[in-house]
């Protein structure tokens, strides 16, 4: 049977119209797929445009902005730059940006509001399940990117941010992250992974570390333009400066502390996470640790022993105390003072 489908925008919306003569099995088909509808103006039935829709009748995946569209990301990221926002975060505003215009490529950018904003959240980013932090993300970008355009529809003030599950942060015990460390035996690996717990790293951080950075006169390790291009310092003890020293004599960097195969390279992010996948696997533990879950245990260890809150805000670069006081919610120390009352039956 002869069949036709191409994009339309029907009622403010972007769909697919499916065009072909009347017939039943056509029809009763094309009513099982999701929000299928029919249109006395298009005189078609017509979906949602997605993806899995365009692959259904195949139509062209890919959705080209048009050179008006891609100017002005172009702009927004030569912004962000003359900002001096990091690279990471020029990266996801601009891909979160891309995002959302090629949800609306049928639009002229003055002609997007507030409705198309819930529209996108609702249609795109919910219904695909994509994270709240993705949201987040989106919401920033489109704020930061409006407000450089004059006469739009879009009242930024009104655009809202997702509520954020309050999740606690995933921690190792001093057993777990000692048995981790053990089972890492090259010494560059080793030495990486232990500085992140030992100073309470990102993983970007301990890459972007160069020899200078280390001060083992005064005990301590400068960051330098971390998070919101801060420098801080975090203490170095002295079984960290000993480990470091050591590598440092076996493996000579040149620019970077840590290097990959090709001299005054830094090492690669990706190959960092391997390892410590790797390291997992000789470990008992079953648990799907992250590189960050070394810094959070860092911080809950550091509670647990003693240290004030406003010195591990510090030391971790947190702009808000309020960041640094989720580590009470596990830190074990006073929880396991508490005795249950099941113990006095």
């Amino acid at each position: 049977m002869n069949w036709k489908a191409k994009p339309v925008t029907h009622n403010k919306k972007q769909r697919i119209a499916v065009y072909f003569e009347n017939n039943t099995e056509w029809n009763n088909r094309i009513k099982k797929l999701e929000d299928a509808k029919w249109s006395n103006t298009l005189k078609a039935w017509h979906l949602p445009d997605t993806e899995e829709n365009r692959k259904k009748f195949k139509l062209d995946l890919q959705i080209n902005l048009s050179s008006t569209h891609l100017k002005k990301v172009e702009e927004f990221i030569r912004w962000l730059r003359s900002k001096r926002y990091s690279d990471n975060t020029i990266k996801t505003y601009g891909d979160a940006l891309l995002s959302f215009l090629k949800y609306y490529h049928y639009k002229l950018i003055n002609d997007i509001d507030n409705e198309d904003v819930i529209a996108f959240n609702n249609d795109f980013i919910l219904k695909n399940k994509l994270s709240a932090s993705y949201q987040n993300q989106v919401v920033n970008a489109i704020k930061l990117f409006f407000i450089k355009i004059e006469n739009t529809k879009l009242n930024v003030e009104l655009v809202h941010r997702p509520k954020r599950p309050k999740l606690l942060p995933n921690v190792l015990s001093k057993e777990e992250v000692k048995e981790l460390l053990d089972a890492t035996q090259n010494p560059k690996h080793k030495a990486m992974l232990s500085l992140i717990y030992a100073c309470g790293l990102r993983c970007s951080e301990v890459l972007n570390l160069k020899p200078e950075h280390l001060d083992t006169k005064r005990g301590v390790l400068i960051i330098k333009e971390a998070k919101g291009n801060k420098d801080r310092i975090a203490p170095l003890s002295i079984k960290i400066i000993e480990l470091l020293r050591t590598y440092y004599l076996s493996y000579k960097p040149q620019k970077y502390l840590f290097e990959g195969q090709e001299k005054g390279n830094a090492y690669d992010a990706r190959s960092l996470q391997n390892v410590l996948k790797q390291s997992l696997n000789k470990t008992t533990i079953k648990r799907p640790v992250t590189l960050h879950w070394l810094r959070h245990s860092y911080a809950t260890h550091l509670l647990e022993n003693g240290t004030d809150l406003r010195y591990i805000q510090e030391i971790l670069g947190h702009k808000s105390s309020k960041t640094t006081e989720i580590y009470t919610h596990v830190s074990t120390k006073s929880i396991q003072k508490i005795i249950s009352p099941f113990d006095n039956l």
